[in-house]
């Protein structure tokens, strides 16, 4: 145990040291959020997704992209949320 948390110290200590330097590689490239996979628009980042982009190309397909299988499906919306759509 002594020696992970003496890992995870080294390991953080090498990390403090490229922040700022990756943090302005982000604001020089205008990176946006990070792209987890990069498959399907709906799988490359979760909370830009809505929920009927998967059946967007063909409704009634299969899930075919190993990435969909291994998202949660998403938290349903309460009764007090209302659909935006935007134009």
């Amino acid at each position: 145990m002594g020696l992970l948390f003496f890992f995870s110290r080294v390991c953080l200590t090498r990390e403090e040291r490229v922040i700022p330097a990756k943090r302005e590689l982000v604001k020089t490239l205008e990176l946006t959020d990070l792209a987890i996979w990069t498959e399907a628009r709906y799988t490359r980042h979760p909370s830009q997704a809505d929920c009927f982009t998967p059946f967007q190309d063909s409704p009634s397909a299969f899930e075919h992209f190993p990435a969909g299988s291994i998202l949660a499906p998403g938290r349903p919306a309460d009764s007090t949320t209302t659909l935006q759509i935007r134009r």
